[in-house]
């Protein structure tokens, strides 16, 4: 049983702190070009500092936290109503419903981001569409701007809000809603008095499985975006294969970590603290 135990444990130490370790260890080396790998190891914190007092790579946070930001917004606007409706439809109908959530995942990630790149592009499907349509002239290329990177975050990852909040909707004891009917409130004042407070774990959980994800992505701002859109994820892909720092961006690494560990660790509090509650 102490055997069974142990397995996650050591699964931790081998696969997240033995890995954590050696990043870490280059992140507070030095740039050895002339080594192999370029790494010159010590103990030196002039990358993390420089990864906050450059104007590019601040500029990289800020708009990674933006853009993370804003297509969590947009997949939460976007999944909330399909949760919402997923869980009030007939039991027979649910599995189909979900499986049709899911079913992107059928096909893999990059090819799927590509064929955007064929809809969003000039004279693309979409340009010819608003074209035959009459809505614009001459609509141009999204592909390439930022508007391309949120569409293709909330496209990947709308499903990893939609679950969470279907999960949370479909426990939800409509006896409440029926509740709140008869002493008077409208569809609407049960909504936001009942159903909304009631689903904020979901909420919770299905924006942290899209911010998270979404903040070091590389492959949709590089892909969708251009050279236009500047995320954290291109730039810590640039100082590895591009300039070969890999101090300055195994720094980049760590401090990403440590930016997506304290929206957990703040949610495991939370969660904690209404468990104390409940008892």
């Amino acid at each position: 049983m102490r055997y069974v135990i142990a397995l996650p444990f050591l699964w931790l130490i081998v696969f997240f702190l033995l890995p954590f370790a050696l990043v870490l260890a280059i992140a507070l080396g030095t740039n050895a070009p002339d080594l192999a790998p370029p790494v010159e190891l010590g103990f030196s914190f002039k990358n993390f500092a420089l990864l906050f007092s450059d104007d590019l790579y601040v500029a990289a946070w800020l708009s990674s936290l933006r853009i993370a930001a804003t297509s969590t917004l947009i997949a939460l606007l976007l999944g909330y109503p399909m949760a919402y409706a997923i869980a009030r439809a007939r039991p027979e109908r649910r599995p189909l419903l979900l499986m049709l959530v899911v079913l992107p995942f059928w096909t893999s990630f990059l090819i799927r981001i590509y064929a955007w790149m064929g809809l969003l592009a000039k004279n693309g499907l979409i340009d010819q569409f608003l074209r035959w349509s009459g809505i614009a002239d001459n609509p141009g290329s999204i592909l390439g701007t930022e508007w391309a990177v949120h569409l293709g975050i909330v496209y990947a990852y709308l499903p990893f809000m939609v679950l969470p909040l279907y999960a949370t909707l479909e426990k939800l004891d409509t006896s409440l809603l029926e509740a709140a009917a008869d002493l008077g409130a409208r569809p609407l004042t049960a909504f936001l008095t009942v159903t909304l407070p009631l689903s904020l774990p979901g909420i919770v959980a299905g924006c942290l499985l899209v911010f998270i994800p979404s903040i070091g992505e590389f492959v949709v701002p590089d892909l969708l975006g251009g050279t236009g859109t500047l995320m954290i994820g291109k730039v810590l892909w640039d100082e590895f294969f591009t300039n070969a720092d890999w101090p300055l961006a195994s720094a980049v690494a760590i401090c990403l970590l440590a930016l997506l560990v304290a929206p957990i660790a703040l949610f495991q509090r939370q969660q904690a603290r209404s468990l104390e509650r409940r008892t």
